[in-house]
């Protein structure tokens, strides 16, 4: 049998003890919960904070249950007063969830919690092995027929662990990494909802022929006209048996002479991701040249998740699978201006029109021909409005790269930093 590391790979200076294998039990005091008779209203509504499962899992400390109880509904249940700083931890039914009381409370049975003991265990350290309690727990309570751990086998847990000056230290430097995790990710879903905003304002709504929000000297209306108006073709793959002449050709990586596949999966959140798997041989390509990508084109996904859009504006050539429509642009239309409309409500509508017209859940290439769209007279107004929205999401991209660092640092750090 491997024997267990003494000591992490990495640790702050000036530790340099080994570290030593207690039980969870000895280091702590494992807690459930319970839960007053519902239908007895003495119980409830009270001044004492009363967590269920579903409340934990998103944040690291948590001070408001959407419950409460009172001190009769207390005494009248297994429900038990928990510390500030003990760790819940979900015990059924999503094992594994947990969050650090910031104020004392109580739960209901669904939580074995873990409450540290004096001069033992540092909360934020034992909260941060989330991945192991979680792990335990579910290969502990997988047994029977109710996936359940108990508070016994939680006791039971054996974990390696340093003194406690070091446990708090690192639990310190990890509660600093996730305060600044959450900071990133708050300042992300802030700039995803004003982008929501700005959809909603800079195109026109309920029949309206000009947008609430508009760049300044700007004030004609916009004109409704065919999205077939802007393009130069619009098509699919069709014509051929794709499980045949192009499944088999398809190959893994790029061996040179290939160009990337793009399929439905390759959308997301209206931006085509060309991260693919799947390359085809130039000269399979080349014997289907309309649904080759040579120029600015707007994709359209026409089955499963219908109406997704992104714009392909490569100088490299690639390849469209068959439930990908593609429209290719002329230049009367500036492509970003034409993906953001189609993006936001108005747009959406569109497709959603198109779908209530049709017995099969698909978009036809000649329902895509027939989109509305509402375009600024002048050519000028276009091109603000793309380059807002495209700068909006060159910083959106950009703080989502920063938190997938993170997040990434903190994956590394976690196997490093504790045995």
């Amino acid at each position: 049998m491997k024997e267990r590391l003494k000591a992490p790979e990495l640790r702050f200076p000036g530790f340099t003890d080994d570290w030593e294998e207690r039980k969870l039990g000895e280091l702590s005091n494992i807690v459930g919960g319970g839960t007053p008779s519902t239908s007895n209203p003495e119980y409830w509504d009270g001044d004492i904070d009363w967590y269920a499962p579903a409340e934990i899992g998103e944040q690291s400390y948590v001070s408001k249950s959407k419950k409460t109880i009172t001190e009769l509904g207390l005494k009248k249940s297994s429900a038990r007063i928990l510390p500030v700083g003990t760790v819940l931890f979900t015990s059924r039914a999503g094992i594994g969830n947990t969050a650090i009381l910031a104020k004392e409370a109580t739960t209901n049975q669904g939580f074995q919690s873990i409450v540290p003991g004096q001069n033992k265990l540092d909360s934020y350290f034992i909260f941060s092995r989330t991945n192991e309690l979680k792990r335990y727990g579910e290969v502990t309570g997988a047994g029977s027929t109710f996936v359940e751990v108990s508070g016994k086998q939680m006791s039971k847990m054996s974990i390696m662990v340093p003194e406690l000056s070091e446990q708090q230290k690192i639990g310190s430097f990890f509660k600093q990494l996730d305060d600044t995790i959450a900071l990133h990710q708050r300042k992300l879903d802030l700039l995803k909802e004003q982008k929501t905003g700005y959809l909603q304002k800079m195109f026109p709504k309920n029949g309206a022929k000009v947008p609430e929000l508009r760049f300044a000297g700007f004030a004609d209306d916009w004109e409704e006209r065919k999205l077939e108006s802007f393009t130069l073709l619009i098509t699919k793959q069709t014509g051929f048996d794709y499980s045949a002449t192009i499944k088999p050709a398809l190959v893994n990586k790029s061996e040179g002479n290939v160009y990337p596949f793009i399929q439905n999966k390759n959308f997301s959140g209206f931006k085509i991701n060309m991260n693919t798997d799947f390359y085809i041989p130039i000269e399979v390509a080349n014997k289907f040249p309309r649904i080759t990508l040579d120029q600015p084109s707007l994709l359209v996904t026409i089955s499963g998740n219908i109406g997704n859009v992104g714009l392909y504006n490569s100088d490299e050539k690639a390849f469209v699978g068959g439930a990908v429509g593609i429209c290719k642009l002329n230049n009367l239309i500036e492509g970003e201006f034409i993906l953001y409309e189609l993006e936001s409500d108005f747009g959406q509508r569109q497709f959603k029109r198109s779908t209530k017209s049709s017995s099969h859940a698909n978009i036809t290439v000649e329902m895509i021909k027939n989109i509305d769209i509402l375009i600024p007279k002048n050519e000028l107004e276009q091109k603000k409005i793309g380059s807002f929205f495209k700068q909006l999401d060159d910083t959106i991209a950009l703080h989502q790269r920063k938190l997938d660092l993170l997040k990434e640092q903190k994956k590394g750090f976690l196997q490093k930093m504790f045995v």
